[in-house]
């Protein structure tokens, strides 16, 4: 009888702790947050399988694929008036034809609120621990997203990851597809020529590292349920990403994006490459089919309306001349000749709506 008693206890006590490690493991497998270092043997997190969407057919009445479009800021002038500029065109063109445009969420990583909450929807994250961004205050980015996936509200299934200097110049439809994320291919992401480096975070056994698409994480639109897998791999290899003194002078200040590319691929989560997503003022010229502007470059032109790019125009525009003051309403116009895509960036109109 004694035995008996040993023999159920011992049952019972093992039965309780399996409870217990699957009731742990169930509540923290989405979101996962520990900062792992660089490993060549295995990855950062559980790879989930995502089921494929079936594409759907639009018609007058059909289901429409909203998306919520979410920007990372500090709360710095320079961060603060491009995100009002970038929400002033969101709500231009939201409500327009062939948009799959949602909600717009800010996502302050400051951890407290600013004068412009009432003007803008927006997020309070917490900003990493002091001294763990080194000075590269980007990686706050995924680790803003980790906390708004796991606590905000967010009613659309798609999210579009933008950031505070994009300029949406014309409706946004949802240009994912069949489980596929819809991205914007940059030239100087390059897979192929740091796999040695790479292999660190996707090893051999996930597959070649043509599998890892030549991405950031913006402008991306992905799944909501892919992107609260991603989020957290993203944040882990951004953070390992920069405590290695090899990747981080390999990849600069581009890290956080070959992070994000690294992390979608890691969980099987495919890219549309969308050129047509955005362009890059001077280089690109026409705004044509596109959606987005991206003036992350200076623009600089004499007066004649030539580009004098890598000297200081008779007539410039450059987002980091307003680091600490934002620009006035009223910036000089450009010269005649110079490009559509320029022109918009200051004169606040695509020809399309006026303004």
């Amino acid at each position: 009888m004694g035995c008996g008693n040993v023999f159920f206890t011992l049952i019972i006590t093992l039965s309780v702790a399996l409870i217990t490690y699957n009731i742990l493991i169930s509540a923290n497998a989405s979101l996962k947050q520990e900062l792992p270092g660089p490993s060549t043997s295995s990855i950062i997190d559980p790879i989930i399988q995502m089921p494929v969407e079936k594409s759907r057919k639009y018609g007058s009445n059909a289901e429409k694929r909203l998306f919520h479009t979410a920007v990372t800021a500090s709360d710095s002038v320079y961060n603060t008036w491009q995100c009002r500029v970038m929400y002033y065109w969101f709500k231009k063109h939201k409500n327009g034809p062939n948009s799959d445009m949602g909600g717009f969420t800010r996502i302050l990583h400051s951890g407290k609120p600013d004068n412009y909450m009432n003007e803008i929807p927006t997020f309070i994250a917490r900003p990493l621990p002091a001294g763990m961004d080194q000075g590269y205050i980007v990686l706050n980015r995924p680790w803003a997203f980790v906390q708004w996936l796991q606590k905000a509200d967010i009613k659309e299934d798609y999210i579009l990851m933008a950031e505070p200097d994009h300029i949406i110049v014309k409706p946004i439809p949802n240009l994912s597809k069949d489980g596929l994320g819809a991205a914007f291919p940059f030239f100087y992401i390059e897979p192929k020529k740091y796999e040695l480096v790479l292999r660190k975070y996707f090893p051999e056994e996930k597959g070649p590292i043509t599998n890892i698409d030549p991405i950031g994480n913006s402008p991306v639109i992905v799944g909501k349920d892919s992107l609260k897998k991603i989020a957290p791999t993203w944040m882990n290899v951004s953070l390992a990403m920069k405590k290695d003194p090899e990747t981080d002078k390999a990849f600069g200040w581009v890290l956080e994006m070959y992070a994000y590319a690294v992390s979608s691929a890691l969980h099987g989560v495919g890219n549309i490459l969308y050129k047509d997503f955005m362009i890059q003022p001077p280089w690109d010229t026409e705004i044509g089919n596109k959606f987005i502007i991206h003036y992350t470059y200076g623009c600089d032109y004499n007066l004649k309306g030539k580009l004098t790019y890598g000297k200081i125009g008779e007539w410039r525009f450059d987002k980091r001349s307003f680091d600490t003051e934002a620009p006035p309403r009223n910036l000089p116009l450009p010269p005649p000749g110079v490009p559509e895509s320029v022109n918009v960036i200051v004169a606040g109109d695509t020809g399309e709506n006026g303004k």
